[in-house]
């Protein structure tokens, strides 16, 4: 088990190079068993999840290699299985994205149930329905899900606007006989990086990063160049890290699209930056000493929900949390998408904050507390690093356990945060 060892009060500002998304990477990585051309990704993020998907998909038989700053070659000429051994699965719930590529290319697929981080129940009936309606006979157990047949184009109605979901499915559709619609399909922008990787292999994907996806199925899938797009999760990390403390940041890599979804929420904080108009790869957050939220119209206490996309991101309202107990005022937070996300706050509670949990999906936050140091265990990945934030702005020093589990989502937490000027050490 790895620790983290934080001394807090040290103010985290300069500059950081923003890694690639993880939520773009993975389903990328799974699209490449789609051709037994070469594949090649860029941007892509050293994180513990992209090692795990890439040695998933070199199981199936896919040639791995990867080179320096960020680029992973893949080749799936040589598949060998089409099935998935139940410890790797385990540990990943993206294990499951590559039912996918497996069932269009081989015609069948047989995988444990995924497995990925404990914030609550995910189902995986979107999935099934998508297959179904493509055609493909679907059977599941305790120990595997098994898919198998030929499939065409169809009208597929999501019952949720699942990411995951939408990923396999359009993964699947993209060389089924015929054109195939999806409704209510997820808009975030690693939905968008997908669909442009597919459409640069030769597939007809249009839509992407709306509701309504539609596909004209082709015959084969060549290989190609791709990159991931940005983390804006990871920005909005360390964005906090540097209100919290005081300090003044500079991003670079960035994509202006996903910000203008996030700068709202922030700014109810009074967390502002600007965006470079000439480049649109820069992102400034000016120092400011003491925040005041927010409140609505009226005086009245302001909430913060999250959604799907275009919704504020349920894997940033762990670090909103800790930004808000730093923040003079009251805010409610009303986590819809996950049952088990917000029971991190004990941890929060223990260290000082005023935090209140009216149920398990919304939580009452006053700030400004003051936060002392401690011990405290890191639960999933997002409520790790926001661990990691109170411990920044903690009076003395926390050690964060289990903080392997933030490596998953973070590239090289303690080297970045140490090279902002944090107190941070790894044992």
């Amino acid at each position: 088990m790895s620790t983290l060892t934080i001394r807090g009060g040290k103010v985290v500002g300069g500059e950081l190079t923003i890694s690639g998304n993880k939520n773009a990477a993975l389903p990328m990585i799974a699209a490449a068993l789609l051709t037994d051309g070469e594949v090649t990704l860029e941007n892509v993020p050293d994180i513990a999840d992209v090692a795990m998907m890439l040695k998933a998909a070199a199981q199936f038989g896919v040639n791995v290699e990867r080179a320096p700053n960020g680029v992973v070659r893949l080749r799936a000429d040589k598949l060998r299985s089409t099935s998935l051994g139940g410890v790797l699965a385990a540990k990943m719930r993206t294990s499951f994205l590559f039912a996918g590529p497996l069932l269009a290319r081989m015609k069948r697929v047989s995988l444990p149930p995924p497995g990925g981080d404990a914030i609550g129940h995910r189902r995986l009936d979107t999935h099934f329905a998508g297959f179904r309606a493509l055609g493909a006979k679907a059977s599941h157990g305790r120990k595997s899900l098994r898919f198998a047949g030929e499939l065409k184009g169809a009208r597929i109605l999501l019952d949720e606007a699942s990411v995951t979901a939408t990923e396999n499915i359009l993964m699947a559709c993209v060389t089924a006989k015929g054109k195939t619609t999806i409704f209510n399909a997820a808009c975030e922008p690693h939905i968008c990086d997908l669909a442009r990787m597919l459409n640069s292999m030769g597939a007809k994907i249009s839509g992407a990063g709306s509701n309504r996806i539609e596909v004209e199925g082709v015959e084969k899938l060549s290989g190609c160049t791709a990159r991931v797009g940005c983390d804006y999760i990871e920005a909005g990390s360390y964005i906090a890290a540097a209100a919290i403390t005081g300090g003044e940041l500079l991003l670079r890599g960035i994509e202006p699209g996903p910000f203008e979804i996030l700068e709202a929420a922030f700014k109810r904080f009074g967390v502002s930056w600007q965006i470079d108009s000439r480049e649109g790869t820069l992102l400034y957050v000016p120092k400011k000493k003491r925040r005041t939220m927010r409140y609505d119209l009226g005086d009245t206490i302001p909430s913060v929900a999250d959604g799907t996309w275009p919704a504020f991101p349920s894997d940033l309202m762990s670090i909103l949390i800790v930004l808000a107990s730093q923040t003079r005022g009251t805010c409610l937070f009303f986590e819809k998408m996950f049952e088990s996300r917000l029971y991190f706050v004990d941890s929060l509670r223990q260290m000082g904050a005023k935090i209140v949990q009216c149920d398990p999906h919304r939580v009452v936050v006053t700030g400004p507390s003051q936060l002392y140091g401690g011990t405290v265990v890191s639960p999933d990945i997002r409520a790790g690093i926001a661990l990691v934030l109170a411990a920044l702005a903690a009076k003395g020093e926390t050690k964060i356990l289990n903080a392997e589990i933030i490596d998953r989502g973070y590239v090289a937490v303690e080297k970045n945060l140490a090279a902002l000027g944090a107190d941070v050490t790894r044992g």
